[in-house]
Formats: C-alpha cells, structure tokens, sequence
C-alpha cells in the first residue's frame, strides 16, 4: 500500500508564510498559503492509495476537513519539533500497514505530481527518496520501511538540512535516490517564480488559476 501525506499549518494571519507576510501584509500571506494547500489537496486527491493531511494545530480539524473534503484523512501533528512530527507521521503509516510512504510539505503549490509517481517507484526498490529545494532543503521524503533516525541531529530550517539528512542515510547504511530539484515559495522572489511559472501552466485548472489571481491581488 502506498500512503501519501501533506504536512499542513493553519491558515492564521501572521502566524504562516510570516517572511512572504512582511512584503505582502499577513492577511494576503495568510490567505495565499491556504490556496497553497487547498491547491495541492486538489492536484494530488488521486495520488496513491491513502492520502493524509497532517495539520497543526489540533483544534483546527473541523478547518481542515471542511478544505480537504473526499478522499482525504486529516489527523493532527504531534507535538515537538519538525523531526518528531516526521518521525510521528511515518511511525503511524508503517503501523498502519503501508509499505511505502511519502511525505511533503505544503510551500510548493505546483510540485509536479509526476514527482511524487517517481517517488512511489523509487521506493520499491530504495529505502530512503529525497526531493531537494535549492535552498538546502527538501521538499519530500519517502521510506520504504521505519527509519526515524534520519531525521534526528537536523538543524532544521537551515540550509543544512538536506546534507545532514544525507550523512545520517549513509551513518546508517540505509539506501537512497533523489528526485529533481524544485523549490519553496517563502521569500517574495519565490512568489514572482510561481508567478511566472502560472501565467504558462495554469489556464485549464481551476485551483491553479485562483492561487494566480490571488497572487496577483497581493502584489
């Protein structure tokens, strides 16, 4: 079986996107972050076999619910730092009787879905699948089997992140492909990428096309 999940924050002026919030006000940052995600709930509704919404915090369930509509679980996050909750998210699939599972975030509205396809494949064969952004991160993971060891010892939210994830695959001998490069959207540059990039791809969806108007109302 395979599971696919989004790791999700509500929607609260300035408490999302808070570096897009200082050039765009928090109430615009707020409101295009929600079309971030409502964007790729609908890009990937088909994706895999069971789909999650991991979303912070917990007494915002009935918000995401209502967003996520058929064929998705939502389910609260953990408490602790990001590695914890990661570490939370795969724990509970593998329990669950996954065989393989990929994770991503929700700053990319226009990650190719054909990504996350190669992702599944690649983890029939690999135990770890990494997607890197250009600013050292990543913005997927995928385990064919429970290693919670990778995402300790991670200065998260640096640009670190993606070489010290990979040392910690080696220090395990655990075997590892990555994915093509693609990037966050967190700085205003990044929001005039995606900009240019829906201007080109978004005329034939609907979703792509209101994070584009938004988009263009903010700025």
């Amino acid at each position: 079986m395979d599971c696919f999940g989004i790791f999700a924050k509500f929607w609260e002026p300035g408490k999302v996107k808070t570096r897009l919030a200082v050039a765009l006000g928090p109430d615009s940052a707020s409101q295009i972050y929600r079309l971030f995600v409502s964007t790729l709930v609908s890009r990937f509704r088909g994706c895999a076999d069971s789909r999650v919404i991991y979303f912070t915090p917990q007494e915002q369930a009935d918000a995401f619910a209502s967003l996520a509509g058929v064929g998705w679980i939502v389910r609260p996050q953990t408490q602790g730092d990001l590695g914890t909750r990661m570490t939370s998210f795969f724990e509970d699939c593998f329990h669950e009787g996954a065989d393989r599972v990929v994770l991503i975030g929700s700053d990319s509205p226009t990650l190719p879905v054909e990504y996350v396809e190669s992702a599944f494949r690649v983890l029939r064969e690999t135990d770890v699948v990494l997607g890197p952004t250009d600013d050292g991160g990543y913005y997927l993971v995928g385990l064919s089997r429970n290693a919670p060891e990778i995402f300790k010892n991670i200065h998260w939210s640096t640009s670190c992140v993606w070489e010290q994830t990979v040392a910690r695959i080696g220090e395990f001998q655990l075997s590892y492909q990555s994915l093509p490069q693609w990037y966050d959207v967190d700085e205003l540059t990044d929001l005039m990428r995606l900009r240019d990039e829906l201007l080109e791809i978004s005329h034939d969806d609907a979703t792509l096309n209101a994070l584009l108007a938004a988009i263009d109302r903010a700025i």
